[in-house]
């Protein structure tokens, strides 16, 4: 059993039983495609045991299609429609925002499938930049791209806006910095439509059919799984895997603090009556 610690800075762990999960996977369940120990298993448990999740995670490098087919790869139980991508969203926001405007893609990974019927461009006249997780793509002559379309009046929506993410041979920086230098060059603020925003994270809540106070949200980030979901009534579990830091634990009270997502389903089962 994995070990449980104290909520940080006193913060009282809730006694309201747990209906439902949304589940991070970058730094949860794998790591740069390699499955975390225990992970599948423990996935596996929660639907044995009746409690229904949605993995809502901010991965841009590859399709809920594709991305389910790694987390079935590792033995997970998991089907395509209980995946909630950033990417997915994005596609989704531009389709019903931007229908008729022309769309520059800056994106690592597959992602730009879900963009199969947005209208794509390279073209100076594009009127909306996307940017995703980044890559080797981000080259100089792209990102100075799309910023000349920024300064041309396009808008800047984000799939997310995080820093940095846990590859393989460490800790690499992500698309937030990049978006971040693109904003301060372009006088412009992006729209982020994945993981901290709110929209994202009411789609996870509606898709399980649960308020979000009856919902525990599993992540490797404070600032981006824990500290939104906690905003809007949810329980806080913080795994020490992935991109996790101690001194993570001095910036945002969690309320519970697990070794990773072995525990998970213990704590789920014993918040219950």
């Amino acid at each position: 059993m994995a070990r449980l610690s104290t909520p940080a800075k006193g913060k009282s762990m809730t006694t309201k039983p747990v209906q439902g999960a949304l589940i991070d996977v970058d730094g949860v369940l794998h790591v740069d495609g390699t499955p975390i120990p225990g992970t599948a298993e423990a996935l596996n448990r929660l639907r044995a045991e009746g409690v229904p999740y949605r993995l809502l995670t901010n991965t841009t490098m590859r399709t809920r299609a594709a991305l389910g087919d790694l987390l079935r790869g590792m033995g997970c139980d998991v089907s395509d429609d209980e995946i909630i991508t950033a990417a997915s969203a994005t596609a989704s926001y531009i389709r019903k925002t931007y229908p008729e405007t022309g769309c520059y893609l800056l994106v690592a990974g597959n992602v730009a499938d879900e963009f199969s019927d947005v209208q794509l461009t390279d073209d100076l006249g594009a009127g909306v930049v996307v940017i995703g997780g980044a890559g080797r793509e981000f080259t100089f002559d792209r990102l100075n791209h799309a910023f000349r379309l920024l300064l041309n009046g396009a808008r800047l929506v984000a799939m997310h806006k995080d820093y940095y993410w846990r590859t393989a041979d460490g800790l690499s920086l992500d698309a937030g910095a990049f978006i971040t230098g693109l904003e301060l060059a372009s006088g412009q603020e992006s729209l982020v439509v994945g993981k901290p925003s709110r929209e994202f994270f009411e789609a996870g809540y509606a898709s399980l059919g649960l308020a979000p106070e009856d919902v525990v949200m599993v992540g490797d980030s404070v600032m981006h799984d824990l500290a939104p979901a906690m905003a809007l009534g949810s329980v806080g579990a913080l795994v020490r895997t992935g991109i996790f830091m101690e001194a993570d634990l001095q910036r945002y009270p969690v309320d519970v603090v697990l070794d990773s997502f072995v525990g998970v389903p213990d704590y789920i089962l014993s918040s219950r009556p």
